[in-house]
């Protein structure tokens, strides 16, 4: 005999439910890009359009003008009449506010500022040199290379000396070769955290006098030059029979000077 599917149809739906608000709501790691919706979407943690579910929100429009309390159905509408988004800002205020906005946009415009500071925290890197207090002097002016092209770079360095044995006796010695590196690299940094004991090892951290230079990278350099290389022989071409870049007719007297 057949089951009753008129039965089953409820249960199906109510596990179906269970399982996608534990998903929603689990702290996992779970990145959930975008989850799309009736009509909307939460993308990126933003509630979009139809996703909102709040029967208010306060909104704010295009302009950035407060239009106060609204009912979520007029300000949806307002964001369709100008073809933009209705957005959550504030999620937990009472009611929700919500601005009318290009969301693409405003996507883009954060990622860019993301991406800003990090590499503006770039500068705060650490780097780490160490040393032994039996190096010979070739090793030595290695590793002030090393520490100059680091602090050069806009990098913080911590110097770090290693003991061996008994060489933990004598830690005065440690001191005096940090003192020397601090001497050999004053041209490019300051000491930001002086000599400190640190378990059997002796550490120093020297800051950058310089801010960080962002230079670009040799792929993209010689990436511009073929484009650069490219353009001026299409250019050619074109002045060859008798056209500008634009594709139109050049004038006698530029043609002449294009022939020869």
């Amino acid at each position: 005999m057949p089951p009753d599917l008129t039965k089953l149809a409820p249960l199906c739906y109510n596990v179906i439910k269970r399982q996608k608000n534990a998903f929603l709501g689990s702290d996992k790691g779970v990145n959930i890009s975008s989850i799309p919706t009736k009509g909307g979407a939460i993308k990126n943690g933003a509630i979009v359009n139809d996703a909102i579910t709040s029967a208010q929100v306060r909104l704010i429009d295009e302009k950035g003008t407060q239009v106060g309390i609204v009912s979520t159905s007029d300000a949806r509408s307002r964001a369709a009449a100008v073809s933009l988004d209705l957005v959550i800002m504030a999620p937990d205020a009472k009611p929700p506010v919500a601005k009318i906005l290009d969301y693409s946009k405003y996507r883009y415009e954060l990622d860019m500022k993301k991406r800003e500071s990090r590499r503006n925290q770039g500068g705060a890197g650490l780097k780490e040199v160490r040393f032994r207090l039996k190096i010979d002097q070739n090793d030595f002016a290695i590793k002030i290379s090393q520490v100059a092209k680091f602090l050069k770079s806009g990098d913080k360095v911590k110097v770090q000396i290693q003991f061996k044995g008994r060489e933990q006796q004598h830690p005065e010695m440690g001191v005096d070769m940090l003192q020397k590196v601090a001497q050999e690299v004053k041209e490019y940094s300051t000491i930001l955290n002086k000599p400190t004991l640190d378990g059997r090892n002796i550490t120093m951290v020297l800051q950058p006098t310089a801010k960080k230079e962002y230079t670009i990278s040799e792929q993209r350099r010689r990436g511009k030059d073929v484009v650069n290389a490219r353009a001026e022989r299409q250019a050619k071409r074109l002045a060859a029979k008798g056209l500008d870049v634009s594709g139109k007719k050049l004038n006698q007297k530029e043609d002449k000077n294009a022939k020869k």
